[in-house]
Protein backbone atom coordinates (compact mmCIF):
# COMPACT_ATOMS: atom_id res chain seq x y z
CA UNK A 1 0.00 0.00 0.00
CA UNK A 2 1.44 3.41 -0.99
CA UNK A 3 0.47 5.01 2.31
CA UNK A 4 1.38 2.16 4.59
CA UNK A 5 -0.58 -0.47 6.47
CA UNK A 6 -3.76 0.77 8.27
CA UNK A 7 -3.49 0.80 12.04
CA UNK A 8 -5.59 -1.13 14.48
CA UNK A 9 -9.13 0.24 15.04
CA UNK A 10 -9.94 2.22 18.17
CA UNK A 11 -10.54 0.10 21.18
CA UNK A 12 -14.15 0.89 22.06
CA UNK A 13 -13.59 -0.56 25.49
CA UNK A 14 -10.79 1.86 26.37
CA UNK A 15 -11.58 4.34 29.20
CA UNK A 16 -10.69 7.34 26.98
CA UNK A 17 -13.05 6.29 24.18
CA UNK A 18 -15.92 5.52 26.53
CA UNK A 19 -15.40 8.74 28.49
CA UNK A 20 -15.20 10.85 25.33
CA UNK A 21 -18.33 9.38 23.76
CA UNK A 22 -20.19 9.54 27.09
CA UNK A 23 -19.20 13.19 27.63
CA UNK A 24 -20.21 14.06 24.07
CA UNK A 25 -23.58 12.38 24.59
CA UNK A 26 -24.06 14.29 27.84
CA UNK A 27 -23.32 17.60 26.10
CA UNK A 28 -25.78 16.81 23.30
CA UNK A 29 -28.46 15.82 25.82
CA UNK A 30 -27.91 19.07 27.76
CA UNK A 31 -28.11 21.10 24.53
CA UNK A 32 -31.35 19.37 23.56
CA UNK A 33 -32.76 20.03 27.03
CA UNK A 34 -31.91 23.74 26.82
CA UNK A 35 -33.40 23.92 23.31
CA UNK A 36 -36.58 22.26 24.56
CA UNK A 37 -36.86 24.81 27.37
CA UNK A 38 -36.27 27.64 24.90
CA UNK A 39 -39.11 26.55 22.63
CA UNK A 40 -41.42 25.61 25.50
CA UNK A 41 -43.89 28.42 24.76
CA UNK A 42 -44.03 27.44 21.09
CA UNK A 43 -44.61 23.79 21.99
CA UNK A 44 -47.44 24.88 24.29
CA UNK A 45 -49.14 26.68 21.38
CA UNK A 46 -48.73 23.57 19.23
CA UNK A 47 -50.23 21.32 21.92
CA UNK A 48 -53.20 23.66 22.46
CA UNK A 49 -53.82 23.85 18.71
CA UNK A 50 -53.68 20.07 18.40
CA UNK A 51 -56.18 19.62 21.23
CA UNK A 52 -58.51 22.18 19.65
CA UNK A 53 -58.20 20.43 16.30
CA UNK A 54 -59.00 17.10 17.94
CA UNK A 55 -62.00 18.74 19.61
CA UNK A 56 -63.30 20.12 16.31
CA UNK A 57 -62.56 16.91 14.40
CA UNK A 58 -65.86 15.19 15.38
CA UNK A 59 -67.77 18.04 13.71
CA UNK A 60 -65.65 17.66 10.57
CA UNK A 61 -66.25 13.90 10.52
CA UNK A 62 -69.98 14.54 10.96
CA UNK A 63 -69.97 16.65 7.78
CA UNK A 64 -67.78 14.11 5.99
CA UNK A 65 -70.31 11.35 6.68
CA UNK A 66 -72.87 13.51 4.87
CA UNK A 67 -70.81 13.75 1.69
CA UNK A 68 -68.86 16.96 2.31
CA UNK A 69 -65.19 16.89 1.31
CA UNK A 70 -62.82 17.19 4.26
CA UNK A 71 -61.28 20.45 3.02
CA UNK A 72 -64.71 22.09 2.77
CA UNK A 73 -65.81 20.53 6.06
CA UNK A 74 -62.74 21.96 7.83
CA UNK A 75 -63.39 25.39 6.32
CA UNK A 76 -67.05 25.30 7.37
CA UNK A 77 -66.22 24.25 10.94
CA UNK A 78 -63.48 26.88 11.33
CA UNK A 79 -65.68 29.64 9.84
CA UNK A 80 -68.55 28.61 12.13
CA UNK A 81 -66.28 28.60 15.21
CA UNK A 82 -64.75 31.98 14.35
CA UNK A 83 -68.20 33.37 13.54
CA UNK A 84 -69.60 32.28 16.89
CA UNK A 85 -66.59 33.80 18.64
CA UNK A 86 -67.03 37.07 16.70
CA UNK A 87 -70.74 37.22 17.52
CA UNK A 88 -69.92 36.62 21.15
CA UNK A 89 -67.38 39.44 21.17
CA UNK A 90 -69.73 41.88 19.42
CA UNK A 91 -72.87 41.03 21.37
CA UNK A 92 -71.74 39.87 24.80
CA UNK A 93 -68.41 41.51 25.59
CA UNK A 94 -69.83 45.08 25.75
CA UNK A 95 -72.53 43.84 28.14
CA UNK A 96 -69.93 42.06 30.26
CA UNK A 97 -67.73 45.17 30.26
CA UNK A 98 -70.65 47.35 31.44
CA UNK A 99 -71.55 44.89 34.17
CA UNK A 100 -67.94 44.61 35.33
CA UNK A 101 -67.84 48.42 35.50
CA UNK A 102 -71.02 48.34 37.58
CA UNK A 103 -69.45 45.72 39.86
CA UNK A 104 -66.35 47.87 40.27
CA UNK A 105 -68.51 50.92 41.04
CA UNK A 106 -70.54 49.06 43.66
CA UNK A 107 -67.55 47.33 45.28
CA UNK A 108 -66.63 50.37 47.49
CA UNK A 109 -70.24 50.48 48.76
CA UNK A 110 -70.06 46.80 49.70
CA UNK A 111 -66.73 47.42 51.42
CA UNK A 112 -68.27 50.28 53.39
CA UNK A 113 -71.05 47.98 54.55
CA UNK A 114 -68.49 45.33 55.43
CA UNK A 115 -66.56 47.88 57.43
CA UNK A 116 -69.51 48.32 59.81
CA UNK A 117 -68.66 44.93 61.34
CA UNK A 118 -66.68 45.42 64.57
CA UNK A 119 -64.26 42.59 63.89
CA UNK A 120 -63.58 43.95 60.41
CA UNK A 121 -63.07 47.42 61.91
CA UNK A 122 -60.43 46.03 64.26
CA UNK A 123 -58.63 44.27 61.41
CA UNK A 124 -58.83 47.39 59.27
CA UNK A 125 -57.40 49.60 62.03
CA UNK A 126 -54.51 47.21 62.45
CA UNK A 127 -53.79 46.15 58.86
CA UNK A 128 -55.84 48.64 56.73
CA UNK A 129 -57.28 45.71 54.75
CA UNK A 130 -60.53 47.39 53.69
CA UNK A 131 -58.85 50.72 52.91
CA UNK A 132 -56.28 49.04 50.68
CA UNK A 133 -58.96 46.98 48.94
CA UNK A 134 -61.11 50.07 48.36
CA UNK A 135 -58.14 52.01 46.97
CA UNK A 136 -57.26 49.08 44.72
CA UNK A 137 -60.77 48.82 43.28
CA UNK A 138 -61.43 52.55 42.91
CA UNK A 139 -58.06 53.21 41.27
CA UNK A 140 -58.75 53.46 37.57
CA UNK A 141 -55.30 52.17 36.64
CA UNK A 142 -55.28 49.03 38.75
CA UNK A 143 -55.74 46.75 35.72
CA UNK A 144 -52.77 48.31 33.98
CA UNK A 145 -50.75 48.10 37.20
CA UNK A 146 -51.34 44.35 37.30
CA UNK A 147 -49.62 44.00 33.94
CA UNK A 148 -46.72 46.36 34.61
CA UNK A 149 -48.12 49.71 33.56
CA UNK A 150 -49.74 50.92 30.36
CA UNK A 151 -46.88 49.72 28.15
CA UNK A 152 -46.82 46.30 29.77
CA UNK A 153 -50.59 46.00 29.47
CA UNK A 154 -50.43 46.87 25.75
CA UNK A 155 -47.65 44.35 25.16
CA UNK A 156 -49.66 41.66 26.95
CA UNK A 157 -52.66 42.37 24.71
CA UNK A 158 -50.51 42.24 21.56
CA UNK A 159 -48.86 39.01 22.72
CA UNK A 160 -52.23 37.43 23.50
CA UNK A 161 -53.61 38.39 20.07
CA UNK A 162 -50.50 37.06 18.33
CA UNK A 163 -50.71 33.77 20.23
CA UNK A 164 -54.42 33.50 19.42
CA UNK A 165 -53.65 34.01 15.71
CA UNK A 166 -50.90 31.36 15.81
CA UNK A 167 -53.23 28.90 17.55
CA UNK A 168 -55.95 29.58 14.97
CA UNK A 169 -53.58 28.97 12.04
CA UNK A 170 -52.10 25.82 13.60
CA UNK A 171 -55.57 24.51 14.45
CA UNK A 172 -56.62 24.96 10.83
CA UNK A 173 -53.54 23.12 9.57
CA UNK A 174 -53.91 20.30 12.09
CA UNK A 175 -57.62 19.96 11.35
CA UNK A 176 -57.13 19.87 7.58
CA UNK A 177 -54.27 17.36 7.69
CA UNK A 178 -55.11 15.40 10.83
CA UNK A 179 -55.55 12.05 9.06
CA UNK A 180 -52.49 12.56 6.86
CA UNK A 181 -50.30 13.61 9.80
CA UNK A 182 -51.38 10.80 12.11
CA UNK A 183 -51.01 8.10 9.44
CA UNK A 184 -47.54 9.42 8.58
CA UNK A 185 -46.62 9.03 12.26
CA UNK A 186 -48.16 5.56 12.37
CA UNK A 187 -45.91 4.48 9.48
CA UNK A 188 -42.92 4.92 11.79
CA UNK A 189 -44.08 1.84 13.70
CA UNK A 190 -42.94 -1.63 12.53
CA UNK A 191 -45.21 -3.18 9.90
CA UNK A 192 -46.11 -6.06 12.23
CA UNK A 193 -47.52 -3.62 14.81
CA UNK A 194 -48.71 -0.80 12.56
CA UNK A 195 -52.37 -1.83 12.55
CA UNK A 196 -52.49 -1.99 16.34
CA UNK A 197 -50.65 1.34 16.69
CA UNK A 198 -53.10 2.93 14.22
CA UNK A 199 -56.14 1.72 16.16
CA UNK A 200 -54.71 2.85 19.49
CA UNK A 201 -53.69 6.24 18.08
CA UNK A 202 -57.10 6.83 16.50
CA UNK A 203 -58.76 5.90 19.81
CA UNK A 204 -56.55 8.37 21.71
CA UNK A 205 -57.39 11.18 19.27
CA UNK A 206 -61.08 10.29 19.47
CA UNK A 207 -60.93 10.45 23.27
CA UNK A 208 -59.18 13.83 23.18
CA UNK A 209 -61.78 15.21 20.78
CA UNK A 210 -64.62 13.88 22.90
CA UNK A 211 -63.14 15.41 26.05
CA UNK A 212 -62.50 18.86 24.53
CA UNK A 213 -65.94 19.14 22.95
CA UNK A 214 -67.59 17.65 26.04
CA UNK A 215 -65.84 20.12 28.36
CA UNK A 216 -67.24 23.04 26.38
CA UNK A 217 -70.74 21.52 26.42
CA UNK A 218 -70.57 21.10 30.21
CA UNK A 219 -69.33 24.69 30.57
CA UNK A 220 -72.18 25.99 28.39
CA UNK A 221 -74.70 24.10 30.53
CA UNK A 222 -73.25 25.72 33.65
CA UNK A 223 -73.26 29.18 32.06
CA UNK A 224 -76.82 29.04 30.71
CA UNK A 225 -78.26 27.56 33.90
CA UNK A 226 -76.52 30.28 35.93
CA UNK A 227 -77.85 32.96 33.59
CA UNK A 228 -81.43 31.71 33.94
CA UNK A 229 -81.16 31.48 37.73
CA UNK A 230 -79.47 34.86 38.23
CA UNK A 231 -82.05 36.56 36.02
CA UNK A 232 -84.68 35.96 38.73
CA UNK A 233 -82.54 37.27 41.62
CA UNK A 234 -81.48 40.70 42.81
CA UNK A 235 -78.18 40.36 40.94
CA UNK A 236 -79.84 40.22 37.53
CA UNK A 237 -77.93 43.39 36.67
CA UNK A 238 -74.75 41.33 36.62
CA UNK A 239 -76.30 38.08 35.35
CA UNK A 240 -74.49 37.96 31.99
CA UNK A 241 -71.06 38.74 33.43
CA UNK A 242 -71.41 36.26 36.29
CA UNK A 243 -72.77 33.52 34.00
CA UNK A 244 -69.80 34.08 31.70
CA UNK A 245 -67.42 33.78 34.67
CA UNK A 246 -69.09 30.51 35.71
CA UNK A 247 -68.87 29.09 32.16
CA UNK A 248 -65.18 29.98 31.79
CA UNK A 249 -64.20 28.65 35.21
CA UNK A 250 -66.26 25.47 34.72
CA UNK A 251 -63.83 24.42 31.98
CA UNK A 252 -61.16 23.98 34.69
CA UNK A 253 -61.42 20.41 36.00
CA UNK A 254 -62.38 19.65 39.60
CA UNK A 255 -62.15 23.14 41.13
CA UNK A 256 -63.40 25.47 38.40
CA UNK A 257 -67.11 25.00 39.10
CA UNK A 258 -66.59 25.54 42.84
CA UNK A 259 -64.58 28.72 42.29
CA UNK A 260 -67.28 30.10 39.98
CA UNK A 261 -69.99 29.27 42.52
CA UNK A 262 -68.05 30.98 45.32
CA UNK A 263 -67.60 34.14 43.23
CA UNK A 264 -71.31 34.32 42.35
CA UNK A 265 -72.47 33.57 45.91
CA UNK A 266 -70.15 36.21 47.37
CA UNK A 267 -71.49 38.90 45.04
CA UNK A 268 -75.07 37.73 45.64
CA UNK A 269 -74.62 37.97 49.43
CA UNK A 270 -73.10 41.45 49.06
CA UNK A 271 -76.11 42.55 47.00
CA UNK A 272 -78.95 40.80 48.85
CA UNK A 273 -78.87 38.20 51.62
CA UNK A 274 -81.87 36.30 50.24
CA UNK A 275 -80.22 36.15 46.79
CA UNK A 276 -77.05 34.89 48.42
CA UNK A 277 -78.85 32.09 50.24
CA UNK A 278 -80.71 31.18 47.03
CA UNK A 279 -77.39 31.14 45.12
CA UNK A 280 -75.82 28.77 47.65
CA UNK A 281 -78.79 26.41 47.44
CA UNK A 282 -78.84 26.58 43.63
CA UNK A 283 -75.14 25.83 43.16
CA UNK A 284 -75.11 23.03 45.73
CA UNK A 285 -77.96 21.36 43.83
CA UNK A 286 -76.58 22.16 40.37
CA UNK A 287 -73.12 20.81 41.13
CA UNK A 288 -74.62 17.51 42.23
CA UNK A 289 -76.57 17.36 38.97
CA UNK A 290 -73.48 18.28 36.96
CA UNK A 291 -71.21 15.82 38.78
CA UNK A 292 -73.58 12.84 38.70
CA UNK A 293 -75.80 13.43 35.64
CA UNK A 294 -74.41 15.92 33.09
CA UNK A 295 -70.68 15.19 33.32
CA UNK A 296 -70.91 11.35 33.32
CA UNK A 297 -73.31 11.32 30.36
CA UNK A 298 -71.21 13.68 28.27
CA UNK A 299 -67.75 12.46 29.28
CA UNK A 300 -68.43 8.80 30.02
CA UNK A 301 -67.95 7.64 26.43
CA UNK A 302 -64.76 9.60 25.78
CA UNK A 303 -62.84 9.74 29.08
CA UNK A 304 -63.18 6.64 31.23
CA UNK A 305 -61.03 7.46 34.26
CA UNK A 306 -61.32 6.67 37.96
CA UNK A 307 -62.01 9.70 40.14
CA UNK A 308 -58.64 9.46 41.91
CA UNK A 309 -56.78 9.50 38.58
CA UNK A 310 -58.73 12.60 37.48
CA UNK A 311 -57.81 14.45 40.68
CA UNK A 312 -54.13 13.45 40.51
CA UNK A 313 -53.88 14.29 36.79
CA UNK A 314 -55.50 17.71 37.29
CA UNK A 315 -53.20 18.53 40.24
CA UNK A 316 -50.06 17.44 38.38
CA UNK A 317 -51.09 19.32 35.23
CA UNK A 318 -51.86 22.48 37.19
CA UNK A 319 -48.51 22.27 39.01
CA UNK A 320 -46.59 21.89 35.75
CA UNK A 321 -48.42 24.21 33.35
CA UNK A 322 -51.07 26.07 35.35
CA UNK A 323 -54.64 26.21 34.09
CA UNK A 324 -53.64 24.96 30.63
CA UNK A 325 -51.94 21.97 32.21
CA UNK A 326 -55.05 21.17 34.25
CA UNK A 327 -57.14 21.27 31.06
CA UNK A 328 -54.80 19.01 29.11
CA UNK A 329 -53.96 16.63 31.94
CA UNK A 330 -57.20 14.61 31.97
CA UNK A 331 -57.24 13.58 28.27
CA UNK A 332 -53.49 12.97 28.48
CA UNK A 333 -54.03 10.73 31.50
CA UNK A 334 -56.81 8.91 29.64
CA UNK A 335 -54.45 8.31 26.71
CA UNK A 336 -51.70 7.01 29.00
CA UNK A 337 -54.14 4.74 30.83
CA UNK A 338 -55.45 3.37 27.51
CA UNK A 339 -51.90 2.55 26.37
CA UNK A 340 -51.10 0.91 29.72
CA UNK A 341 -54.25 -1.23 29.53
CA UNK A 342 -53.79 -2.27 25.92
CA UNK A 343 -50.00 -2.60 25.75
CA UNK A 344 -48.30 -2.98 29.13
CA UNK A 345 -50.98 -5.07 30.88
CA UNK A 346 -51.50 -7.37 27.90
CA UNK A 347 -47.75 -7.87 27.56
CA UNK A 348 -47.64 -8.87 31.19
CA UNK A 349 -50.57 -11.27 30.69
CA UNK A 350 -48.61 -13.10 27.98
CA UNK A 351 -45.70 -13.85 30.32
Amino acid sequence: MPYGEPGAPFDRRSPFYMGFVGGLGLLVAYWLFQALIGIGSVLMLVVIAFFLAAGLNPSVEFLERRGVRRSFACALVIVAAVGVLALFIVAIVPVIADQISALSANAPIWLDELQENKKVQELNEEYEIVDKAKAFVTDGDFVSTLFGGALGFGLKIISALFNAFIILVLTLYFLASLNTTTHAIYRLAPASRRERVTKLGDKVIHNIGGYVSGAFVVALCAGFSSLIFLWFTEVREYAVALAFVVAVLDVIPMIGATIGAVVVCAIAFATDVKSGIAAVIFYVIYQQIENYVIYPRIMGRSVDLPGAVIVIAALVGAALLGVVGALLAIPAAAAVLLIIREVVVKQQDLR
